[in-house]
């Protein structure tokens, strides 16, 4: 018989009067004694209150089972078994007197327990049905359950519950303080040693060396506030997503600092000097004041010398930090997703040793996802996917512009005290062509600076003048001008500093690292000293050394028993000028493959002298490959005397390479500095991909040569192709806001093409050119100005704001009557979407907004996309459009944490729908979805989830999955769940 009938048979009207007949009245008192009451003494059949007997009891059982049997319908057991199943009842009945427990702990027990206990004293006899036994069971469970309420009802049962909580709890307070006494807690220790550590490290990154201004008795070491210059990176690739309805990725520059912003793993790029190990302390000290994230800055140079690559247990000890954190700390950090990893300079290391490098950190990123990863490099150190399996994107730190340059300058002189010299040099970095090509770093910079401010106002030209002048400065000029005399009674002069410091330079340049030990360094200046005669009588290699290292300003010893160039840049000036005295003409070519040398052979081809320049730039181009090509063709700009010939097959054979065909072409070729720009043709007989690669190339070179590369791009603001006018209006920041727009953007043809404002300069430019149907405005905004700013707001059809804490009320944009596609990313104080539904809005993406109420009065959205904002309701349909004609829908970045998919099949004219998934159990409340013919995961691969997205989207066509960072699965693992689709993983 089916439980349900039983239960129906089994009424509460019929037990419940049993039940309270087989337990005596409550008593006087509450039952506080130390030795609880037991069950015995609580039914009626035992003991000297006695009112029921056995007989009774079975009474009551027989007529229990004889209701039952009576009952309509089907009998629930055979009616020759009746007798057989009173008898067993009742026995079960009366084992509640043989229980050894009272009524707290039966009601503790529960009434499936509190059975079994009865069954195994009173088990059916043999031979009894099924049916029969079914009915004993339940009726038994019923009785049980009638049981337990009957004592929770007992007036003594309450006060005897509390003792019993009051009991155990003490109990248990007791053992939890004698545990926490024994054993602290981990969080507790990781707190305390986190108040030390952080500001530990705020401190040790907060001050930078400004190069040059150290001199006249200034301090060499200066707040991080002050001399740090916010830099520019750029993507590696224009990005941009199109039919999933996920927000495109926005091309052109953004600040350096914020390079962790749009993605946990970055590979940030950038030439010698460009700041990447200040960006990396600012990044830092930053983490570090915020407390969002637990900074650790490892500099992979000094990560390599000390052996195998450290566990995260080994963090703090590589680096020589001298807090000793709580056992398993790093560990929990990184589990947690709290960490920055900062790891700096992997051109610093040798080839050989990055592959194991890249090996432990694929090893960290997969024991320690959810963190943010940040790795620097020069751009040609390795090759340009090298961590992209890994998740990471890929990022450049720009040349500084004129308006960076500036501000540097300017603070440069504010910080050195010396005002009277900022404007000579700024008109000085105006005026003289050369002088400007070098201020593209802050390296160059703040040498520019010094040498500017040392000389009165004299400045070389040239690179290798550069370098010369800033030697001398360094070498002689400080110590003579701040009266210093003799370093433990050594005194070393321009020349013969310089030859041991070009020898310490050759041998690292040899050696492919960036720093050596300090016993290598004594060995090396020991050979040295025999051949230097006024060094040799000073003292032993040791003490020369040491004078090298306290008064060079070149040479450092960044911790014990090591020492570096103070910049890379100065180690290989300093080796090519040792090579070129050595003729090592042969070693230098030898080592042309090699990326770590190019800045060396460039300034061996400075160092050398003509006849040398030939032979080297001929062994260059022997070697007939691209790179090497370029190579030499870098090398000309040092290359102030050279045979003619020479010159000009260096030019005829880059003329093979020009024009590139492909961004990564382009990339390389700008390499070779302005001289590219003479060579550039277009746009009349190139493709679609040259003209591309063209444009790629000026623009790269826009901040080294502005008028050149904007007399170039001038050439291509009639193209047709859309990726070319794309890549001319996203260098815009790379150029005077004025003249550009005037010159290039107002020429465009404008269909499908998105103009982007991100400063002040450029949104004001909208004024002066033809109306813009679709713009984006980066950064803080007010929806005032930009009205104010374009001619005609009621053409704008498209508009993006991103990065923008200015918006609050969403009303103002009400005066783009014609706005029919609308972006907002990074408003969070964007309010009242409510307003937008008088706008013909179709297409709606948003995301890390203020609030989304009101989104679901936007009835006219065929597209929507939302992520980073939590939407309300417990239902789909509490906070999106019911009646908007939804054709396409994403979903992502946590935005229905709440809701789940719940509502979702609503919406039955979507096509397309993108989700970012946490698991199967995303899909749980949904529905099939058979309308759905293209659908997007995002951070899904499992096989339970992929199977139950199967389950729920029947007709789909074209699946897209993008999985979680590590290595791609093929395609082929995923299409047996779709076999009706097509299935893409990206």
């Amino acid at each position: 018989m089916e439980p349900a009938v039983l239960g129906g048979k089994l009424a509460s009207s019929l037990i419940g009067p049993l039940v309270k007949r087989l337990f005596v009245p409550d008593g006087p008192g509450a039952g506080l004694v130390d030795r609880p009451v037991r069950l015995s003494a609580l039914v009626s059949f035992r003991g000297v209150r006695r009112t029921l007997g056995e007989k009774e009891v079975r009474g009551l059982a027989g007529r229990l089972t004889a209701e039952a049997m009576a009952s309509p319908g089907e009998r629930p057991f055979p009616a020759d078994e009746e007798t057989a199943v009173t008898d067993t009842l009742t026995r079960r009945l009366l084992a509640l007197g043989d229980l050894d427990m009272d009524d707290v702990q039966a009601v503790r027990l529960g009434s499936h327990e509190l059975a079994r206990h009865l069954h195994r004293h009173a088990p059916p006899p043999d031979g009894l049905s099924a049916d029969a036994s079914a009915f004993l069971d339940s009726a038994t469970q019923w009785a049980c359950l009638h049981i337990l309420e009957f004592f929770t009802r007992r007036s003594t049962f309450v006060a005897r519950t509390l003792v019993e909580q009051t009991r155990t709890q003490r109990e248990l307070i007791a053992k939890v303080d004698e545990l926490i006494a024994r054993t602290p807690r981990p969080d507790a220790q990781d707190l305390a040693f986190e108040r030390r550590y952080l500001p530990y490290v705020a401190d040790r990154h907060h001050h930078i060396t400004i190069y040059g201004i150290d001199l006249r008795d200034s301090p060499d070491r200066w707040p991080l506030e002050v001399a740090y210059l916010s830099l520019e990176a750029t993507a590696a690739e224009d990005t941009v997503r199109d039919g999933t309805g996920r927000p495109p990725l926005t091309t052109g520059r953004l600040p350096a600092e914020d390079a962790l912003a749009g993605g946990s793993r970055v590979l940030l790029r950038g030439d010698a000097g460009s700041g990447k190990t200040t960006l990396v302390q600012w990044l830092a000290v930053t983490a570090a004041r915020d407390a969002d994230r637990i900074p650790y800055v490892l500099p992979l140079r000094t990560l390599i010398r000390t052996g195998p690559l450290p566990a995260p247990a080994g963090f703090l000890g590589a680096v020589n930090c001298p807090l000793t954190p709580p056992e398993g700390w790093t560990d929990r950090v990184l589990t947690a997703g709290r960490g920055l990893v900062l790891l700096d300079g992997l051109d610093e290391i040798p080839a050989a040793d990055r592959h194991r490098t890249r090996d432990w950190l694929r090893s960290l990123l997969a024991a320690y996802p959810g963190n943010a990863w940040l790795l620097t490099s020069r751009p040609t150190a390795v090759r340009s996917d090298w961590l992209a399996p890994e998740g990471f994107q890929e990022l450049t730190l720009a040349p500084m512009r004129r308006p960076e340059v500036a501000t540097f300058v300017h603070r440069w002189h504010e910080a050195a005290r010396a005002p009277e010299y900022e404007g000579p040099l700024l008109d000085s970095l105006r005026t003289k062509r050369d002088l400007a090509r070098l201020a593209t770093n802050p390296l160059m910079c703040g040498l520019i600076c010094a040498l500017h401010r040392e000389r009165r106002g004299y400045l070389p030209t040239g690179r290798k003048e550069l370098y010369d002048a800033a030697l001398t400065m360094l070498l002689a000029r400080r110590d003579r001008e701040r009266g210093m005399g003799a370093v433990d009674g050594v005194e070393l002069g321009e020349e013969v500093q310089l030859e041991l410091l070009q020898r310490l330079a050759y041998a690292l340049v040899l050696s492919g690292r960036t720093e050596m030990d300090l016993g290598t360094a004594e060995g090396i200046v020991e050979r040295s000293l025999p051949s230097v005669a006024s060094a040799a009588g000073q003292g032993d290699a040791p003490t020369v050394l040491r004078a090298v290292l306290l008064r060079s300003g070149l040479l450092r010893q960044p911790s014990d028993g090591v020492v570096d160039f103070v910049h890379r840049t100065f180690q290989d000036y300093l080796g090519a000028r040792y090579a070129v005295e050595e003729g090592h003409l042969d070693v230098l070519a030898g080592h042309a493959d090699d990326t770590q040398w190019e800045d060396v052979i460039r300034m061996a081809v400075a160092h050398a002298r003509p006849r040398e320049r030939a032979t080297l730039l001929r062994r260059l181009l022997s070697r007939d490959t691209p790179r090497l090509t370029l190579l030499a063709l870098a090398c000309l700009e040092h290359a102030a005397a050279l045979e003619p010939g020479v010159r000009a097959e260096v030019e005829a054979r880059a003329e093979a390479l020009i024009p590139p065909g492909t961004t990564e072409e382009a990339r390389v070729l700008a390499e070779a500095g302005p001289l590219v720009l003479e060579l550039l043709p277009g746009p009349a007989g190139l493709t679609t991909e040259q003209a591309r690669g063209v444009a790629v190339t000026a623009s790269l070179l826009g901040d080294e040569e502005p008028d050149t590369a904007l007399a170039v791009l001038r050439r291509f603001r009639d193209h047709p192709d859309l990726g070319v006018r794309r890549q001319l209006v996203g260098t815009w920041g790379r150029f005077d806001a004025g003249e550009y727009a005037t010159e290039v953007l107002d020429r465009l043809e404008r269909t499908d093409l998105v103009l982007t404002c991100e400063s002040v300069d450029q949104r004001d430019c909208l004024a002066r050119m033809r109306p813009w149907h679709r713009l984006q405005l980066t950064g803080p905004h007010l929806v005032e100005d930009i009205v104010a700013a374009l001619p005609a707001t009621g053409q704008v059809t498209t508009l993006g704001l991103m990065a923008n804490g200015l918006l609050t009320d969403c009303a103002a944009l009400l005066a783009f009557g014609s706005l029919s596609d609308l972006h907002l990313a990074g408003c969070p104080a964007a309010t009242g979407l409510h307003h937008l539904a008088d706008l013909p809005l179709t297409n709606l993406v948003l995301s890390r907004v203020g609030d989304v109420t009101g989104l679901g009065s936007l009835r006219s959205l065929t597209r929507l996309s939302v992520s980073g904002v939590r939407l309300p309701g417990t239902d789909l349909t509490h906070s999106l459009p019911v009646d908007a004609p939804l054709e396409s829908l994403y979903l992502g970045g946590g935005s229905f944490a709440g809701t789940g998919l719940r509502g979702l099949e609503k919406w039955t004219s979507v096509r397309t729908l993108s989700l970012e998934l946490s698991g199967a159990d995303d899909f749980d409340p949904v529905p099939e979805l058979p309308h759905v013919r293209t659908l997007v995961l995002y951070g899904i691969d499992d096989s339970v989830g992929l199977a139950t997205a199967a389950a729920r989207f029947p007709r789909v066509r074209s699946v897209v999955l993008i999985t979680r960072p590590g290595p791609r699965a093929s395609p082929t693992r995923y299409a047996g769940f779709f076999p009706q689709a097509e299935v893409l993983v990206g």
